[in-house]
């Protein structure tokens, strides 16, 4: 009997370890995932369509702001000052398309951060131009640098137009404006040219479903990305929903006024045209979220998040184009725009992640 039982045990455990063989094959891109979807389509279509040539046009979009800022530069006058702003709002524009993309050269430097972190810090600016010595990378100017510093700088820094081109008689005014440009633009080449010499590839082939393979460190920068830098930092913060009152100075786009609407617009495209695997020119689609779901056979899944990302633009076009001014005379429709944007967090955190058997992987702290 003891012999026949231990035959029976070995036989087991050869089964076992046929069986986990067969488990690994079945999975043509390797990791656990086993669901036998071609993840290198997906992360080529990112890569390719939407990723890098976003990238490109904010490179592009940030010359053009460099060129205008060495003619204002040279000479500070009220037409000037018009091209210079409209070239930092086309930029800032595309950068609701990019500002997702926190992987690879993006994640290494920082650049989000010195992007656009806001609401800006006015005092840190001002001890900045007064000095006349900084360093614009260090993490105690976060604040101090990227598109909402330029807000402040182009429409802020004084009551008018008049005021504020009569603080241009000064260099150190003109100096810090040209460094804060020179660096938008310098680190946006270094991420660029990261994405088109290698990293387009190691993003591309990294196919597994571990903890640090591109498909699940992009899906989680995508969540984390609608949750804290749309949902959050656009409408709930300002919008009083993580405070006990409101804080509409901490809208996006504070000093311009008028922009708040368009740029939570075209970050609510962005996130859905990435979801959709839409081309970021054009209407051409590739593999996407989307098609990852409909291949598990969650096309209820697809339809609801489409069908809340629909919602929550309805709920946006309703807003007022300063987003300061809609908070202090009707925010509840702030709140109801940040209740639709939840519901689709909740879609994307918990539902899409367990589809894809991804784990979350940073932190919620915020308390929703």
């Amino acid at each position: 009997m003891f012999t026949l039982r231990k035959v029976f045990w070995s036989v087991l455990v050869l089964w076992c370890m046929l069986a986990c063989s067969s488990s690994s094959e079945g999975n043509p891109n390797g990791g656990n995932n086993g669901d036998g979807y071609d993840r290198g389509a997906l992360l080529s279509n990112l890569a390719d369509n939407i990723i890098i040539p976003a990238y490109q046009d904010l490179s592009a979009k940030l010359s053009t702001l460099k060129t205008a800022k060495d003619v204002f530069v040279a000479t500070p006058n009220q037409s000037n000052l018009e091209t210079l702003r409209k070239a930092w709002l086309e930029a800032y524009k595309v950068w609701q398309f990019v500002e997702m993309f926190n992987i690879g050269k993006a994640e290494a430097i920082l650049y989000g951060f010195q992007m656009n972190v806001y609401p800006t810090s006015v005092s840190d600016i001002e001890s900045n131009i007064a000095s006349g010595s900084y360093d614009l990378e260090h993490t105690n100017n976060n604040d101090a640098v990227g598109f909402p510093a330029l807000d402040y700088l182009l429409f802020g820094v004084d009551s008018d137009d008049t005021s504020i081109l009569a603080k241009y008689a000064d260099d150190k005014y003109k100096t810090y404006l040209s460094d804060l440009v020179n660096q938008m633009e310098s680190l946006t080449g270094m991420v660029l040219t990261d994405w088109t010499t290698s990293y387009r590839d190691t993003f591309v082939n990294s196919t597994e479903n571990t903890a640090t393979s591109a498909l699940n460190k992009f899906t989680n920068d995508y969540v984390f990305y609608f949750e804290k830098g749309l949902r959050a930092n656009k409408i709930g913060i300002p919008a009083g929903n993580f405070s006990a009152t409101p804080l509409p100075e901490k809208v996006e786009g504070f000093y311009s006024k008028v922009h708040s609407k368009t740029l939570s617009l075209l970050a609510l495209e962005a996130a859905n045209k990435s979801f959709n695997g839409q081309a970021y020119n054009g209407a051409g689609k590739g593999e996407s979220f989307k098609t990852y779901l409909e291949f598990l056979k969650r096309d209820d899944l697809v339809s609801a998040i489409n069908t809340r990302l629909d919602e929550a633009n309805t709920e946006l076009e309703g807003l007022q184009d300063d987003f300061y001014k809609q908070i202090n005379t009707d925010n509840t429709k702030m709140t109801q725009t940040y209740d639709a944007l939840q519901k689709i967090v909740v879609l994307l955190k918990v539902d899409m992640l367990q589809a894809f058997n991804i784990s979350v992987d940073y932190v919620d702290a915020d308390g929703d």
